[in-house]
């Protein structure tokens, strides 16, 4: 019965990588309440597992060209699942310690919620701009929590080119943060340790 099932997904993803929408839909009815089931364990909370479900096909669907027929997609997809996880609670954590260092300074909740969704945003617009394979380079390291050797093997460059990658964005940010945003440099010191 394993293997039967196996053979089914090997053969519902070279449908998928064909832009097939019934494939794709298989997929999302037999994976979705384990992925679900699996996320809820962690975050304890339905709209979170339900979002991170959402998080995971859109993914795959994104993906889908560069989709592997012989990897087990069910690995993928927890595997997927596990770093939005983890992007989830660093996300989380860097919130809680920069919202605890602004309510030393007897901001409002309102206000510390603001400041720090304002700062969020100019550090995106920063990212965004710049170049794709250091963008790339510090998405999957800060945003996915993934290591330089992982990056290095999934984009298929050296260790040390990701980690000037690393350090060149870093930089830019310092730069960028510091003369944009007065606060800038704090959520700066969180957001990168």
């Amino acid at each position: 019965m394993a293997n039967n099932h196996v053979h089914t997904d090997k053969e519902l993803v070279k449908q998928l990588k064909k832009d097939n929408i019934k494939a794709f839909n298989q997929l999302f009815y037999a994976y979705s309440s384990k992925l679900y089931h699996f996320s809820y364990g962690y975050l304890k909370s339905k709209e979170d597992a339900e979002e991170l479900v959402q998080d995971v096909f859109s993914k795959v669907w994104e993906k889908r060209k560069k989709l592997d027929e012989e990897a087990k997609f069910r690995s993928y997809l927890f595997t997927i699942a596990f770093n939005n996880i983890k992007k989830h609670f660093r996300a989380k954590s860097i919130l809680n310690r920069y919202l605890e260092q602004l309510e030393l300074k007897n901001e409002s909740s309102e206000d510390l919620q603001a400041d720090y969704q304002s700062l969020k945003s100019l550090v995106d617009q920063l990212v965004d701009q710049m170049p794709e394979k250091r963008k790339a380079v510090f998405i999957k390291s800060r945003y996915e929590g993934k290591n330089a050797s992982e990056i290095s093997e999934e984009m298929a460059i050296s260790k040390s080119t990701v980690e000037n990658h690393l350090n060149q964005a870093l930089k830019y940010l310092r730069k960028h943060l510091t003369q944009e945003y007065v606060a800038g440099l704090l959520f700066f010191l969180l957001f990168i340790q």
